[in-house]
């Protein structure tokens, strides 16, 4: 089912509030998709989706091997009967404030801060398209 990604439902949004590992897929170069899981945050006031990551990671190096306008990828999460996927255009930031507040929201999420890291980057996901059943 289509979903307003700038104006879910209360459930869906619930649902994305909740504690629940992720996946993100972004392309390889020869454009296989790359699975890993992740832990994801989603801003539907901002139209973002984003992933803390270490700036070494195979996720980042495909995301910016994609060039400057970003990869189209997609998160998505799963609990019994419920999914919802997220898709759009990621960008990497290694700003502080970007950073920061991703590290902060992904703390608000699954209540947990995750451990020091000096590469850690933010993958941010331009949000286009969200679907699922809450």
């Amino acid at each position: 089912m289509a979903v307003d990604v700038t104006n879910p439902s209360p459930e869906y949004l619930a649902f994305w509030r909740e504690h629940h590992l992720c996946t993100l897929t972004t392309p390889r170069a020869d454009g296989t998709p790359h699975v890993v899981p992740v832990g994801v945050t989603y801003d539907p006031g901002a139209g973002l989706a984003r992933v803390i990551a270490s700036k070494n990671s195979r996720k980042v190096a495909n995301v910016l091997a994609a060039g400057p306008d970003g990869a189209r990828v997609a998160v998505c999460q799963v609990d019994r009967r419920r999914w919802a996927t997220l898709e759009g255009r990621a960008t990497v930031s290694a700003e502080a404030e970007a950073v920061a507040d991703a590290v902060r929201r992904y703390e608000e999420r699954y209540a947990r801060t995750p451990g020091p890291n000096p590469d850690r980057v933010v993958i941010e996901i331009a949000l286009d398209r969200a679907l699922g059943r809450a």
